[in-house]
């Protein structure tokens, strides 16, 4: 497992609420890590606006670094996406973000989280799997336009108890 580093020394990084004027900058993140596959601003805006969902950006010196997504409806939670930046990859942000994300299911009483990945992207895997996600199936062909297969991954927060994913 590779060792987290510290991206700005001296510097925190900070998780809030993704609100409109992150969008620019998280745009321009979303088109550099999934290319062709990227939600588009409008996705973003249609997500802000949904009552069941819920935005965080990572902030470093007010730079968005990373953000992560969150759909809540009933006993069923999605992670709808997670995404940084090349340059803070492998510093403990997404793990950040996945941790607050979960917190928020939990007190949204969400009985299970599920999410799907990119078969191929064995970092995210990884990280979901310490986070205690398994597998639940494949979606074929899912990513377009690759046709890259989608992982179905789920954790059951049943019994856990807020701030013990940590």
């Amino acid at each position: 497992m590779a060792k987290t580093r510290e991206l700005h020394p001296g510097r925190a990084v900070e998780l809030v609420r993704m609100r409109w004027w992150h969008l620019p900058a998280i745009d321009r993140m979303e088109r550099e890590l999934f290319g062709e596959e990227a939600w588009s601003s409008e996705m973003f805006w249609s997500e802000l606006a949904g009552p069941d969902s819920y935005y965080l950006v990572a902030l470093a010196a007010g730079e968005p670094l990373g953000y992560g997504g969150l759909a809540a409806t009933g006993p069923d939670a999605y992670i709808q996406t997670v995404g940084v930046h090349g340059s803070a990859q492998r510093a403990g942000i997404g793990r950040r973000l996945m941790h607050a994300l979960l917190d928020k299911a939990m007190a949204c009483k969400a009985e299970i989280c599920w999410l799907e990945v990119r078969a191929d992207n064995m970092a995210a895997r990884e990280l979901y799997e310490t986070l205690g996600f398994t597998q639940r199936g494949v979606r074929r062909g899912y990513y377009q336009p690759s046709g890259v297969d989608a992982v179905v991954m789920a954790l059951s927060l049943r019994g856990a108890a807020t701030g013990v994913t940590r």
